[in-house]
């Protein structure tokens, strides 16, 4: 135990992991022990917060992509409801009912490589409703867009751009295969220099490997990435991998832990995959995750703000202000 606690304290005064280290340590010490690193980290930069978003499905269905896990794809036969951009008045009823549970930040979440045309303008005037209405936090995940596009979701109000890189670079293309890694990494660059935060994490339980899962937590260290949600695969039938098993739990809080000895600074976020495990992701909000995805979560699940907003006070947490709130504080 004295070995990762070490490296935790390191972590804590300041200094980071690298991809050249021997990371062997994180495979084999007892889960109990790495967590017990892991919580130390995260209290130190985030102490008692977590950062609660949530999500509406902004656009469905009809994606041009061949990710292998995404109901949302045409290639894919899953049977999910498919429409336009939703109005307005119906995101912000969402956003609003979401701010007064509790939720200090909401996302508009689209289907499709990229959010054009009409799509993107009513995404435009939706995002300014919401600024000028709410003071919750706007997130907005809508593919690859362009850096002109991306400085009008900021100037709407927009303060963070969420775009995943799903899993390492050697692995992506057993994933995708009609856009690059590149691609993506080109957008996540383009949103942090128009001024935007960043949101970007992947999935786990595809297929990939350890070395795979150290990778992507390294790409995201070196993005500087401020928040990576982990999302565990949801084998959705009619997807490519419907018939993938499972992580188990102690699999999936490992790799929690791990992102947060090699993200020290970012939110790591639980995302889709909690009801793997057995305490709905206590013990990983307690062991490395500063963050979580709460209520509607895109099309497979969902998780109620109340019943987490019960959980957090039950864990000595709690949730996480807005920026307005925090710039009003100060």
């Amino acid at each position: 135990m004295e070995m990762v606690l070490n490296i935790a304290r390191r972590l804590v005064n300041g200094e980071r992991l690298q991809p050249t280290d021997d990371l062997e340590i994180f495979l084999t010490t007892p889960l109990d022990e790495l967590q017990a690193g892991a919580r130390l980290i995260k209290e130190k930069f985030f102490g008692n917060r977590v950062d609660l978003c949530t999500i509406i499905n902004g656009k469905s269905g009809r994606c041009s992509e061949n990710c292998k896990y995404c109901a949302q794809s045409a290639r894919h036969h899953t049977g999910v409801d498919e429409y336009d951009f939703l109005s307005a008045e119906k995101i912000l009823r969402v956003a609003s009912a979401d701010e007064r549970a509790g939720a200090n930040r909401f996302a508009i979440v689209t289907s499709g490589r990229s959010l054009d045309g009409k799509n993107f303008e009513r995404a435009i005037d939706t995002y300014k409703i919401l600024r000028d209405k709410l003071k919750i936090d706007l997130c907005a995940s809508h593919g690859i867009l362009t850096a002109e596009q991306l400085q009008r979701l900021k100037a709407a109000g927009v303060n963070r751009y969420h775009h995943n890189l799903e899993t390492s670079r050697r692995f992506f293309p057993e994933i995708c295969t009609t856009h690059t890694y590149d691609d993506r990494i080109k957008t996540i660059k383009l949103a942090q220099k128009v001024g935007l935060e960043v949101c970007s994490g992947g999935i786990v339980g595809m297929g990939e490997t350890w070395q795979d899962r150290f990778d992507l937590a390294f790409e995201f260290a070196a993005l500087k990435i401020e928040s990576i949600p982990v999302n565990v695969l949801m084998a959705i039938p009619g997807t490519a991998l419907e018939n993938l098993k499972p992580l188990p739990a102690e699999e999936i809080l490992r790799t929690i832990a791990i992102f947060r000895y090699i993200n020290p600074t970012a939110d790591v976020r639980l995302a889709a995959g909690r009801k793997f495990l057995a305490d709905d992701g206590a013990s990983a909000l307690l062991h490395g995750a500063s963050a979580a995805i709460t209520g509607n979560m895109l099309t497979t699940t969902s998780n109620n703000i109340y019943s987490d907003l019960k959980l957090l006070q039950s864990l000595g947490l709690r949730p996480t202000q807005t920026q307005a709130d925090n710039r009003r504080a100060n």
